[in-house]
């Protein structure tokens, strides 16, 4: 086994390779036992015909279209993503290892690593810094904390941690049917989730890059990274950060039978998204990644029946 599994080339979100750590003798079974007061807070979503996809793809290869109906069952969508502060409960009740503290490193977003150390680079995305001691309480590295991102999404954080969670809140991941029709809050056209007003440097609208990525982001929506999970307005169901922010983790990836770390879904984009490299905002839009990755930019949010 390896010390260090490698990172291969991937476009948003490198993911790894190698066989995985075992989790730790002491981590036991996630019991579901969160009080279930985050559920006053969700959004009811009717059931009935809806729609996954676009017939108007703009990424081809992430197979954004054709647009497919499908039926959903009402369910009941947290308007906001997890938080660390919320997390930091998840981890005290069960003393659950998260992916990137049984791995040792995280993927760091080179503009919040510490600029005095040498770090592995992905090749083809030389933006990702592999940071031994990065995890989700230590999201920029090791001297790094959360105590003024209590209210900012957890990042660092894999599928697999995001199912363990949903398991201890008695919530689940949506599907991407379910996340699009939450995005598009009611408008069955929608591109984003405000409706089809473009993005721009100077008017942001969510939590994207401003500038050229990756050499400069001038921070124009008041955020360098993450940002509270109740920033910028409210789609029309009342569900914030549905585009930019952090990518949040979906039901749904490769294959009937996938591999323990196939590729899953994400959808929504990241503070790190722009029209010029990732335009992957738009509420079609989608990516994959393995199921044991983490990094700065990719989090979750719960929905309930």
């Amino acid at each position: 086994m390896k010390d260090q599994p490698d990172i291969i080339k991937v476009c948003c979100i490198p993911k790894r390779e190698g066989e995985a750590p075992k989790r730790s003798a002491g981590s036991a079974p996630i019991a579901a036992t969160c009080s279930q007061t985050w559920k006053s807070r969700t959004v009811s979503i009717s059931g009935g015909t809806s729609h996954v996809g676009t017939d108007l793809p703009v990424i081809r290869v992430d197979e954004e279209g054709p647009r497919k109906p499908v039926y959903l069952k009402p369910f009941r969508i947290d308007p906001f993503t997890v938080t660390n502060r919320w997390f930091s409960e998840f981890i005290n009740d069960t003393d659950y290892q998260t992916d990137a503290e049984r791995y040792g490193w995280s993927l760091v977003f080179f503009d919040f690593a510490d600029p005095n150390i040498q770090y592995r680079r992905v090749a083809a995305t030389p933006w990702w810094c592999q940071v031994h001691g990065a995890n989700w309480k230590h999201p920029d590295g090791p001297k790094s904390n959360i105590n003024a991102r209590l209210d900012h999404p957890v990042t660092h954080v894999s599928w697999n941690d995001a199912l363990a969670f949903a398991k201890w809140a008695k919530g689940v991941l949506p599907s991407e049917a379910e996340w699009e029709t939450a995005a598009r809050a009611g408008n069955p056209n929608a591109i984003y989730p405000w409706g089809d007003q473009e993005p721009t440097d100077d008017v942001p609208l969510c939590n994207i890059w401003q500038g050229t990525f990756p050499e400069n982001n001038t921070g124009q929506d008041g955020f360098l990274g993450t940002a509270p999970v109740d920033s910028f307005p409210a789609n029309g169901f009342g569900l914030h950060n549905m585009s930019g922010n952090v990518w949040e983790w979906c039901l749904g990836g490769e294959g009937e039978h996938p591999s323990e770390d196939a590729p899953r879904l994400l959808k929504g984009g990241s503070f790190m998204c722009h029209k010029s490299y990732c335009y992957r905002y738009r509420i079609a839009a989608r990516t994959f990644a393995g199921a044991s990755t983490s990094s700065s930019h990719v989090g979750f949010r719960l929905i309930s029946s």
